[in-house]
């Protein structure tokens, strides 16, 4: 991810491979620093500065982008502090017609990781500084559109340096469905409807016939 995002590694990266990142979890983040980009470590759950605890408010895990500029919590994230949040993939349900929720497993057709479009906010708690962040997100596009009607905003490389502010303005512009042919999307178990299990086999496409 370093060489691929042209960043510096901090020392602090939680481990890979985790198949069942959940919200509050650390991620790897990419943001502009004054050195270049940096590769650090981030509570994957936006935390606005007035919050006075981490449960002060709601659980802040995306930004809709189509609200993100002026939302308070948001919005000067959105001008300021804009990220990269990279992913091999991302989960997302459906729900059958007896309410049982059944996860998908969304990622880059061409086998490449994806980057999203995120935001994030240093917040001041008891124990000190703490870096957060929250995905952003956009309305699906028609393929994806047939599991959920929301999708995050996938970054092609060439729009990384505008989306970290590297690079000229109209990082707006940016927040857009991906382009149908990006993302592959394939039925998996519902072991990961459950935040403890793990493991390279919850992302396994589900055998015809199973009934998980």
């Amino acid at each position: 991810m370093a060489r691929l995002f042209a960043a510096l590694p901090a020392n602090d990266l939680p481990p890979v491979p985790n198949y069942n990142v959940c919200p509050t979890n650390p991620v790897h983040v990419v943001r502009a620093s004054g050195a270049g980009r940096a590769l650090v470590s981030m509570r994957w759950g936006f935390l606005p500065h007035w919050y006075k605890s981490m449960t002060d408010g709601p659980l802040l895990i995306n930004a809709r982008a189509e609200t993100i500029a002026e939302k308070p919590a948001f919005r000067s994230a959105a001008r300021e502090r804009r990220c990269i949040i990279p992913a091999s993939g991302y989960y997302e349900w459906e729900k059958d017609s007896e309410g049982n929720r059944l996860p998908w497993y969304f990622s880059r057709a061409d086998g490449g990781p994806l980057a999203f479009a995120g935001i994030w906010q240093s917040w001041e708690g008891e124990e000190g500084p703490l870096n957060t962040c929250a995905i952003v997100t956009t309305q699906a596009n028609e393929s994806a559109s047939a599991v959920h009607h929301r999708m995050p905003v996938i970054l092609e490389a060439e729009s990384w340096a505008k989306w970290l502010g590297e690079e000229g303005k109209g990082a707006a512009l940016l927040m857009q469905p991906a382009a149908e042919d990006v993302l592959g999307v394939w039925r998996v178990s519902t072991e990961v409807n459950s935040n403890r299990a793990s493991g390279a086999q919850l992302i396994a496409p589900l055998e015809s016939g199973q009934g998980t």
